[in-house]
């Protein structure tokens, strides 16, 4: 090679860089990413503060990345390399067999779920009314034959029997009436949430250790509601090659009352929202996605009410929850800062269940708020 041509090669590159970044600073910039269903970084702050302690270069590098002219290109391009190179992870996402998408679970602070562990025994102390706990294991503990060979991931069974010895409330076995049906589509292959089938599973190993009748699956007319779901697993994975998933419902959505509270304010709500059928977040389906509150007022008048402190696996959960429940009161700590123990006491609520995936409950930060 020539050391003109070396400099041709140089100069090239340099200009499609530089023109891609001009590019990028031109173009109108995008505040959410549907495809990643995320919203992307803002413009850094530039103050003598941010440049010395360098947090302007940080996010001035985090915002270029995000707003790169292309980047769906450039996520998908990033994916296909490292499985032509032989990986079968990218963005801490695995690439599982059946065209399945597991997220990695890393090993968890047991000082902090220790800690965690406390606040569920203050609320076991702070209250009249029996209290249930369960953790939800991920796909990557129920499926773990898809996993690739060797692909490291945390014992969750081990943590979470762990967990169960040492708590004051009563536990749900939600591994095992998961694992009984790991051959089943109990969850997305592209979310890492679990199906309606799934729940309904979940939904009955909560009647059981409840004392209550369980539900019959054969009850239920399993309807389609879309074949184009691709959901977080998807997105943050850059993976593009796998076909969709479905979202299926069981129980009509008829003969219930919802009440939602997204912005502090109640509004009507429903058990399943069409409109986002629609959007790349279809998730959101049930009940409308994320909210504070939510109550659900069911027919069963004489039935027992129910208050979940949960994440958004009881979104499509609580459709069967109303099939033995008079109301469900459905409370995120995320956005819910009202005292658990005032709420209970005000709502004469018969049963408490703390309700959490795994990976959701070893990460969350305002489990503080179950002791208050």
């Amino acid at each position: 090679m020539t050391k003109k041509y070396s400099i041709f090669l140089t100069v090239l590159f340099c200009a499609f860089i530089g023109g891609v970044f001009l590019i990028s600073l031109l173009m109108p910039k995008k505040e959410f990413s549907p495809l990643e269903n995320r919203y992307l970084e803002k413009p850094p702050k530039l103050s003598l503060e941010t440049l010395s302690d360098g947090t302007f270069m940080e996010d001035a590098e985090d915002y270029v990345s995000d707003h790169i002219v292309g980047r769906d290109f450039w996520v998908a391009a990033k994916a296909w390399s490292e499985r032509l190179s032989g990986k079968h992870e990218n963005n801490g996402v695995y690439f599982g067999k059946e065209d399945t998408l597991i997220n990695r679970v890393k090993d968890p602070d047991m000082d902090k779920l220790n800690k965690d562990m406390g606040y569920v025994d203050s609320l076991v102390s702070n209250v009249t009314t029996p209290v249930y706990f369960g953790l939800i294991p991920t796909s990557a503990a129920i499926w773990s034959d898809r996993l690739p060979a060797g692909a490291p991931t945390a014992d969750e069974q081990s943590i979470i029997d762990q967990l169960y010895f040492t708590t004051g409330a009563n536990t749900v076995d939600l591994y095992s009436a998961l694992n009984e049906h790991n051959d089943e589509d109990i969850y997305y292959r592209t979310d890492h949430h679990w199906t309606s089938l799934g729940a309904f599973y979940g939904a009955n190993a909560l009647l059981e250790a409840m004392g209550m009748e369980p539900l019959n699956l054969d009850d239920y007319q399993k309807t389609t509601v879309s074949d184009q779901f691709y959901g977080t697993t998807f997105s943050s994975s850059g993976v593009r090659w796998v076909k969709p998933d479905c979202i299926d419902t069981y129980v009509p959505g008829d003969g219930v009352t919802v009440t939602s509270y997204f912005g502090g304010n109640p509004s009507q709500g429903s058990l399943y929202v069409d409109s986002y059928l629609d959007v790349k977040d279809k998730y959101s389906y049930f009940l409308g996605g994320n909210q504070a509150l939510c109550v659900i007022e069911t027919e069963h008048s004489d039935a027992p009410s129910v208050l979940i402190v949960r994440d958004s696996y009881s979104d499509s959960l609580a459709p069967f929850l109303t099939e033995r429940f008079s109301e469900i009161h459905l409370f995120d700590l995320r956005y819910n800062k009202t005292s658990l123990k005032s709420y209970i006491e005000e709502h004469d609520i018969d049963n408490v269940v703390v309700l959490y995936s795994f990976s959701n409950f070893v990460t969350d930060q305002n489990l503080f708020l179950l002791g208050q």
